[in-house]
């Protein structure tokens, strides 16, 4: 049972995180929505603490929060001018990037409950008719497996695209 303490800090934190991840998205200035992406995994990092889940949260304190976010100031650093003014999105190019990230947030939905997770059940089947328990090894298997409907390759896809922006945003910031 949870205790009174336990919920409230949930609560406490998970306000906090939803205020620090709109706000990172929000704001003008890159070097608060970077502080506030920061503040949004230290909050993830105190779900795993709250969960048991001490090792994942260290990892998220030290990966993510720690090294990841060094280097997304380092990139911001190179690459942002201090003085630069921009002038603000264009009417019809904010309906555009407000109804793309509707459809992409649409079709996330519909792929967390169509696709398998593990076990290649998918979550409608586990809410509609019961399915089996999901221990964190499954969970930990589907990630980093390499076969079927297993997720390593997409996310090494990912990490050399992000690698890529940043290499790129460093040469295009030493050409100006």
């Amino acid at each position: 049972m949870d205790s009174v303490g336990n919920v409230i800090l949930y609560f406490v934190v998970a306000i906090a995180m939803v205020v620090s991840a709109f706000m990172a998205v929000t704001t003008t200035k890159i070097l608060r929505s970077a502080t506030y992406l920061l503040f949004s995994l230290i909050c993830t990092a105190i779900f795993y603490f709250q969960m048991g889940y001490q090792f994942l949260g260290a990892v998220q304190l030290a990966v993510y929060a720690g090294g990841i976010m060094v280097l997304f100031v380092f990139a911001i650093i190179l690459t942002h001018k201090p003085n630069d003014k921009t002038a603000p999105l264009a009417a019809h190019r904010q309906i555009v990037g407000v109804s793309a990230s509707v459809i992409g947030a649409v079709l996330l939905i519909l792929a967390l409950f169509k696709m398998p997770l593990a076990k290649g059940i998918s979550l409608s089947q586990v809410i509609a008719y019961g399915g089996p328990t999901l221990t964190m090894h499954d969970i930990g298997i589907a990630l980093v497996g390499s076969e079927k409907f297993q997720y390593l390759l997409p996310f090494e896809a990912v990490s050399v695209l992000l690698l890529a922006c940043i290499i790129g945003g460093v040469v295009i910031a030493r050409k100006k």
